[in-house]
């Protein structure tokens, strides 16, 4: 019998059930050629960056390692179309999809042998993406950082495992191997870690944000922008305080949107952790050293093995113990 973190890793060609989130600014070529190459999934996050600068980091992936690697298309981008044409010209392994529905694209993902992984965050949306041929699904709990839903982990994951018949990745708050064997008793076939991430060496995000993630507490974020009905979970600063005031005093959703134009840039490219948007999971206070990616797919790895051998040991002293 085929477990089903087994289904998914001979589904992907990838060693290790693991997924790299593909964060805008944070996800470029070099932090997923070494997740990829380490035995996960490394994923480039395309954001709203022009097809150039994504085709950049698509030949850089290639140039470092020869495993599979994917490319997430934030549907709302202005060059979406432009980035889907480049993804199939380039012959990207994987594709996840967040901020829209790849349905009208499926058709050409599939004649390209394109994997396609949507990012849901319901149970509804999960099952119509399945009725459209994707072939697996990235159930993001509100835990997670960046743009979320009104859901927990821990509820939505075997809810959408049950409901739907493609594998499920559970997304939001797995930052360890605790995380990866819960997200696997669950029902999931595998993890997206996007928050530990940004913590490896070959993330080029700006050593002010890698010390932002390493410093949050288990209170250390917060959810702006619910008026607008695109909630972001960020580390508390200056900017998340007067979004929530402005939010108090009913602002609109215009005035709310052009105050975070550019503040994610510039958190993770300048530095800014006053005013920038520091997108990060509540996992981040679990977060408390810079290391190769590598080492932390090792790490998380090893430390699954060991709780899932625990738990074998436990399950056989159970049944002696009740037969």
């Amino acid at each position: 019998m085929v477990n089903n973190h087994d289904r998914l890793c001979n589904l992907l060609n990838i060693k290790y059930p693991i997924l790299q989130g593909g964060m805008a600014w944070v996800a470029t070529g070099e932090l997923a050629a070494a997740v990829s190459e380490a035995g996960g999934l490394g994923i480039i996050g395309a954001g709203h960056a022009p097809p150039e600068a994504v085709e950049e980091d698509i030949k850089k992936v290639k140039k470092l390692t020869s495993n599979p690697f994917g490319v997430n298309v934030m549907l709302l981008s202005p060059y979406a179309e432009e980035i889907i044409e480049l993804v199939l010209k380039e012959k990207v392994p994987v594709v996840t999809t967040g901020a829209g529905n790849p349905g009208k694209y499926m058709e050409d993902f599939k004649k390209a042998g394109t994997r396609v992984f949507p990012v849901v965050a319901s149970v509804a949306l999960a099952k119509r993406l399945e009725r459209q041929g994707v072939d697996g699904i990235i159930a993001e709990g509100m835990e997670g950082g960046g743009h979320i839903g009104d859901i927990a982990t821990m509820v939505l994951i075997p809810q959408v495992v049950d409901t739907v018949n493609i594998p499920v990745i559970a997304a939001g708050g797995i930052v360890d191997g605790r995380g990866l064997v819960a997200a696997l008793a669950l029902g999931a076939s595998g993890v997206q870690m996007a928050t530990r991430f940004i913590c490896a060496e070959e993330c080029q995000a700006h050593p002010n944000y890698k010390e932002a993630v390493i410093k949050a507490k288990d209170r250390d974020t917060v959810i702006c922008g619910r008026s607008t009905g695109h909630p972001v979970r960020v580390i508390k600063n200056k900017l998340t305080r007067k979004l929530e005031k402005l939010e108090e005093e009913g602002a609109s959703r215009e005035e709310l949107e052009e105050l975070g134009i550019g503040k994610l840039k510039s958190a993770v490219i300048e530095g800014d952790v006053t005013t920038g948007s520091l997108m990060a999971g509540q996992c981040a206070a679990l977060v408390n050293t810079i290391q190769p990616a590598g080492e932390i797919i090792r790490e998380v790895v090893t430390e699954a093995s060991k709780i899932m051998e625990n738990m074998s040991e436990i399950s056989r002293s159970f049944n002696k113990e009740n037969l």
